[in-house]
């Protein structure tokens, strides 16, 4: 695509006496210059504190004695397309996810959470007497989805070792046997907000079979106890449609409380033993496995993490969602014909501009207010999280300015990762993808518009400083 190139503002600028020593490279595009060019740049446009590409660098003779012009370079090709990891872990989510719900786009969702537990003690007093047992989930506030629908919890005994197939880590795909009869079940409506712990009545059988061997010392040690109770596997009932709700992983927050109470010359004396999450054994024992069936077309296309779903094969539209893996992918296959231009030059910045699609989100299905991008190679294998400086991680966030007139959309400045495009030797295959900063701990999802989407169509918005243009 060619370019094209508007002047922002000033046009022709003379450095004549800045008193300035340091000599710069002498390329086309010279590296870490906008911390020099930011007090220029203030008279052209607003130099945003967001834009962390500067540098101590001073310009020398040759770039002050020349003639300096900006243009604003907005009609660079940026393809967008939409990709699917295989799996991604799970183990290492920061809370249990419980719920299901149907989407339109996305299918049905549904996330279920598998842990392995462990007394804090394994001592009952001989004289004491069982009363009851319970299983307390502390919500940590997260949720997805509406929860103004009833949600159902089925809490089943695990019957086999939670152990990963391979490694040390369970993935979202992961499965756990466990007994076909509940030993707990709750229906409620979600308060993530406003609550604080869902209390869910266990079994009395189980109760008092885990009471007796503790009280009779038949189970004394954790190797034992984890032989005899697996853990509990944490299901939505098959006819939910609401939300998906975050639970805290913390031991001192979700745990089952056994209680019991020892007589007294006038009175019962009340005691409780706690049965913690394992969360200390190594590899811990829990995955929240998350799920999804029957999305649209173009999506079930998306069978393997090296197939790319391009925008103009999904009604100019690239898609996000997090705790499945689905991921918006962008490159930039023609960001060197800036080489075009005349005379040398060097970026001061560039910033992605891409457009949640109108009348795909709402207060139930939301935009979170900032995605992370990832750099993935050409195989979509995920090599690192794209930085500043190596230090800051890059963020997209979400401009809402104008949004009383459905006007959003998530900026993001690329500067380095540009000037990183246009400095390598050799032509890279390697994409940015776009999800939330804890895709392994929630189940949000993003329409975002393509490369052609007539609405608004993703620009890549390079201001570029060019001098020297009779060589």
């Amino acid at each position: 695509m060619g370019l094209v190139l508007k002047e922002t503002g000033l046009v022709y600028l003379r450095f004549t006496a800045l008193g300035v020593h340091l000599l710069l490279e002498q390329t086309r595009v010279m590296k870490h210059i906008f911390g020099l060019l930011c007090p220029l740049y203030l008279f052209l446009a607003s130099c945003s504190s967001e834009n962390y590409n500067s540098s101590e660098f001073l310009a020398g003779e040759a770039f002050t004695d020349s003639n300096l012009r900006v243009v604003l370079l907005d009609t660079l090709s940026v393809e967008t397309s939409t990709m699917k990891f295989d799996s991604i872990i799970t183990s290492q989510s920061s809370r249990m996810l419980v719920g299901k719900y149907t989407d339109s786009i996305f299918g049905t969702i549904k996330a279920s959470s598998y842990v392995g537990m462990v007394p804090s003690t394994f001592t009952i007093d001989s004289e004491a007497e069982y009363d009851s047992i319970v299983l307390y989930l502390h919500l940590d506030k997260y949720y997805y989805n509406d929860t103004l629908q009833t949600n159902t919890i089925h809490v089943k005994q695990i019957t086999k070792t939670l152990k990963p197939q391979e490694g040390d880590d369970f993935y979202n795909t992961a499965t756990a046997e466990y007994d076909s009869e509940d030993i707990g079940t709750l229906s409620y409506l979600p308060r993530p907000l406003a609550s604080d712990s869902l209390e869910i009545r266990i079994s009395d059988d189980l109760g008092t079979d885990i009471f007796t061997k503790l009280q009779e010392k038949t189970i004394t040690s954790s190797d034992q106890f984890k032989d005899y109770f697996k853990g509990v596997a944490l299901l939505p009932d098959e006819t939910d449609n609401g939300s998906i709700i975050g639970f805290s992983k913390s031991t001192t927050a979700s745990f089952m409380r056994l209680y019991f109470s020892t007589a007294e010359e006038n009175s019962r004396e009340q005691d409780y033993l706690d049965i913690d999450l394992d969360l200390s054994s190594s590899p811990a024992p829990f995955f929240n496995q998350i799920l999804a069936e029957n999305p649209i077309a173009p999506l079930q296309t998306l069978v393997d993490k090296e197939i790319n779903l391009s925008s103009s094969a999904s009604n100019d539209q690239s898609f996000i969602q997090s705790g499945i893996g689905i991921a918006s992918r962008i490159q930039f296959p023609h960001i060197k014909s800036i080489y075009d231009i005349t005379g040398k030059g060097t970026i001061l910045d560039a910033v992605l501009k891409i457009k949640p699609s109108n009348g795909t989100y709402d207060h139930k299905l939301v935009l979170r207010d900032t995605l992370s991008l990832y750099v993935v190679d050409r195989n979509n294998d995920l090599t690192e999280q794209l930085l500043y400086a190596e230090i800051t991680p890059v963020t997209g966030i979400l401009n809402r300015d104008n949004e009383e007139f459905n006007d959003i959309y998530y900026e993001i400045s690329l500067g380095s990762y540009i000037e990183k495009l246009l400095l390598a030797e050799r032509e890279t295959e390697e994409a940015l993808i776009l999800l939330p900063d804890d895709y392994d701990s929630t189940v949000d999802r993003f329409v975002l518009n393509g490369m052609d989407n007539s609405d608004f169509s993703v620009v890549l918005e390079v201001t570029y400083a060019i001098y020297d243009e009779d060589e």
